[in-house]
């Protein structure tokens, strides 16, 4: 089943439009069990001024990040201390605390739940939680009748403000195919396993739109405060890849 959904955004660009202000819409199309949610808006995904390495570089990961930290060094344009800096505050200060708090919040405040799911990017921004990677975010719920999942299929477009540095799984190509070709064997693989008649729904992440999948809430939780449920949620639960665990 097909669905089509459009939301509208507003930006300043400066590296696309001499720092003009942007407006249009995004329109997104939803498929069911496995076929994948894309997007179309005024920046494809891959225009030549997206802000991702594709091609041109070595293909093992590693030696990508590598070979551009030593040319961008070696022309001046980067400093090693301020990236491991960054490094650290989304790996170790960050991390998906930001993207739990959110979810817990979800969880036991009916009214910030729907507010998230109305407008994902203003709710999370009043909160704190924004910047580069998490510029245009939306929330998508697990239910009994749908599982959704993310992936981004020609990159690693992830929210960052949200969930930290993405895993090595994410950005690797056998998940950015098979979350969109057999998404019920990637669950399994990693240990998910859902009723028949439950629809996965992949997302297909974009640089103009990240996903949020706010995971369902366990059975048995009704006594918990939000610092109790925050941890319940796992990183894997908010890219759909996993369930929230149980107390």
């Amino acid at each position: 089943m097909l669905a089509m959904l459009t939301f509208g955004f507003a930006g300043i660009y400066a590296s696309f439009a001499g720092g003009a202000r942007v407006r249009g819409r995004l329109s997104t199309r939803v498929w069911t069990n496995g076929a994948p949610a894309r997007h179309a808006a005024a920046m494809p995904h891959d225009h030549h001024d997206h802000d991702h390495a594709h091609a041109l570089l070595p293909p093992d990961p590693a030696l990508r990040v590598k070979a551009l930290e030593t040319i961008l060094t070696e022309k001046g344009l980067i400093d090693p201390a301020a990236l491991d800096e960054i490094i650290d505050t989304y790996e170790n200060r960050i991390g998906p605390r930001n993207g739990a708090h959110v979810v817990a919040r979800a969880w036991s405040d009916p009214a910030f739940r729907a507010a998230l799911l109305e407008d994902a990017t203003a709710v999370v921004s009043e909160l704190g939680y924004y910047g580069r990677q998490g510029e245009h975010m939306v929330a998508v719920e697990n239910t009994e009748d749908t599982h959704n999942m993310v992936v981004c299929t020609l990159c690693s477009c992830y929210p960052w403000p949200l969930l930290g540095i993405p895993p090595a799984w994410y950005k690797s190509d056998a998940y950015r195919a098979r979350a969109v070709r057999e998404p019920r064997k990637v669950l399994a693989d990693f240990g998910v396993t859902l009723p028949e008649d439950t629809a996965v729904r992949v997302w297909d992440s974009t640089a103009e739109v990240r996903y949020l999948v706010i995971p369902q809430r366990p059975a048995g939780t009704e006594g918990l405060d939000e610092a109790a449920l925050m941890d319940l949620v796992t990183r894997d639960s908010m890219i759909g890849t996993g369930l929230a665990l149980r107390p």
